[in-house]
């Protein structure tokens, strides 16, 4: 359906490369290509790339979570793309002042030195159309244009030996049809903070949600030091323990008497990390651990009160997660939306907010269901 030679597609090679090796160990690969895009630009029609560039969005058109208000953000502060889009805008800035001072030492063709909206835009067109793999970072004219089906199964695809990337169409399309190719198999979450839209039910949704070690807990630094020796990451879905909060990835759970999958094993051993109240009680997970595969806290404890009492631990929180999102949905739905663009950006909030209710009340339902059984076997 679609070939591009690698020599049509836009790398950080274009830089200079006396500003290249200057970027290269302080910026990353989209902050490295958005400074491509910023010095194409200002180079007009001398530019070999504005027939591209001139067809980009424009900012006005442009949703992704950074470029939101703090009233805007303010409808998703329940949910960790907001932390995750501060942090964003934080390692932009990072990139910028190091993009900026570079471009003042450096390239003598740009005339002033590029504002931070300028490499904000730059940044978000690059993280949202760029395709990266082991060996580079590239735009590619024509097949950055097509929108994404996460049911598609036309992807772009990268052709070592013919030098260049191409797309295969996954039916057939009449005159007029739009084609469509998949991005990847992406939350809401990533496509708001990425890509700037999302979809009003989409089956890759899924929630990260943090849990930490109390500080007024009187073995605390026990259960850090548990943690932190125990971090082999041997199965996909082990989170590295680094300090006394973790963050984890839950996803849908469908069937609430089944085996809880999309719950992670890890989420669940550190419930019952935090659960224990007495120094044996974390030694015998140690010993437990050095007898299996290293991996702390992975089978339920055989006092099912102790397994009730860690699982009650993660459904408490699972619930006050749910309440969060439903007070940040109700305000959300009584807010009068006074431009296009903040309809624009309700609608995407909603489409966030209620999959991830979707995905946290499947997984408190799952929990409830395996609380209810160890109660009545422990009776």
């Amino acid at each position: 359906m679609l070939k591009v030679p690698f020599n049509a597609q836009i790398t950080p090679d274009e830089l200079p490369s006396d500003i290249r090796v200057l970027l290269s160990n302080e910026v990353g690969n989209i902050g490295m290509l958005a400074a491509v895009l910023i010095r194409e630009k200002k180079m007009g029609q001398k530019s070999r790339w504005v027939p591209y560039i001139s067809r980009l969005p424009q900012p006005a058109e442009m949703h992704s979570s950074i470029f939101w208000g703090e009233d805007e953000l303010s409808m998703i502060r329940c949910s960790a793309v907001h932390q995750e889009t501060v942090k964003q805008k934080a390692q932009i800035e990072k990139d910028f002042s190091f993009v900026a001072q570079a471009f003042k030492q450096h390239c003598p063709i740009v005339t002033e030195r590029p504002d931070l909206e300028d490499f904000m835009y730059a940044y978000a067109l690059v993280g949202s159309r760029a395709w990266e793999n082991s060996k580079r970072i590239s735009l590619i004219p024509f097949a950055d244009f097509m929108n994404h089906d996460g049911l598609s199964a036309s992807i772009v695809l990268r052709d070592e030996d013919n030098q260049l990337s191409e797309v295969t169409a996954d039916r057939n399309y009449s005159p007029g049809d739009e084609v469509f190719i998949k991005y990847g198999e992406f939350s809401n979450a990533t496509l708001m903070l990425d890509f700037g839209f999302t979809f009003p039910y989409n089956i890759h949704d899924e929630v990260q949600i943090q849990m930490d070690v109390p500080n007024d807990d009187p073995l605390r630094n026990m259960k850090l030091g548990l943690l932190q020796t125990h971090h082999t990451r041997t199965v996909k879905d082990i989170n590295i323990f680094h300090s006394s909060c973790d963050t984890f990835t839950i996803k849908e759970v469908k069937s609430a008497i089944g085996k809880g999958k999309g719950i992670p094993q890890s989420l669940r051993a550190f419930a019952r990390v935090l659960c224990c109240i007495i120094p044996q009680e974390l030694n015998d997970l140690s010993k437990e651990a050095a007898q299996n595969d290293g991996r702390l806290a992975r089978l339920p404890f055989k006092d099912g009160n102790r397994e009730l009492e860690a699982h009650k631990i993660l459904l408490s929180h699972i619930n006050r997660l749910i309440e969060d999102h439903s007070v940040c949905i109700k305000e959300m739905e009584e807010c009068y939306f006074v431009s296009q663009r903040f309809a624009v950006r309700r609608q995407m909030a909603r489409d966030l907010l209620y999959g991830e209710l979707r995905v946290l009340r499947s997984a408190a339902e799952w929990l409830n269901h395996y609380c209810t059984t160890l109660l009545s076997e422990t009776m």
